[in-house]
């Protein structure tokens, strides 16, 4: 009996260190899925920035794809992912933003200062919303079709080989099925 005592440990530590080398040689550890994926939207919240287009659920449902992004001021990776988001807007993509758990004078005077890419804006002061959405931490990015399904749900900042590899030609497809439409 003492003998098998003896053996239970190294044979539970090896099988819990096999469990975690499995998890973390899984393809992407960023790419969580969403319950949202081929289905409706959520809901956007209803209170905005003063001076600064609010953000409606009609928005979403134009016929026209739409990014809308989950961001912070006090976020160091959505500040690094602000120049893609400004490019995006430069070349003609609908960018949505959704601040959350922020205060709206510093939102207002970011975008002010770094260059707003947001066709509208939403805000989530209490982060509520965002649980609907199912965003755990900002950066988060969605890609929504124009009839307000999500066709991708992006974590973490749009930079990267991520973002090139997986980001970049969803919102490729996306917006070639728009046309297509």
């Amino acid at each position: 009996m003492a003998r098998w005592l003896m053996v239970l440990p190294p044979v539970l530590f090896a099988g819990l260190a096999g469990a975690f080398y499995f998890g973390m040689m899984n393809n992407n550890p960023n790419d969580m899925p969403t319950a949202f994926q081929d289905r409706a939207a959520p809901v956007v919240p209803v209170t905005g920035l003063a001076g600064v287009a609010q953000l409606t659920d009609a928005d979403l449902r134009t016929g026209q794809v739409t990014v809308v992004n989950f961001f912070a001021t006090w976020c160091p990776p959505c500040r690094a992912e602000h120049p893609v988001l400004l490019e995006m807007a430069a070349a003609g993509v609908r960018v949505a933003g959704i601040n959350i758990m922020d205060d709206d004078a510093k939102a207002i005077a970011y975008l002010a200062e770094d260059g707003n890419p947001f066709f509208a804006v939403a805000t989530d002061p209490q982060g509520r919303n965002r649980v609907e959405w199912g965003v755990t931490a900002p950066p988060e990015t969605f890609i929504i079709r124009g009839d307000g399904t999500v066709a991708l749900r992006f974590i973490g900042p749009l930079i990267g080989t991520d973002y090139e590899n997986r980001f970049k030609p969803a919102l490729a497809a996306a917006l070639a099925a728009e046309v297509q439409s």
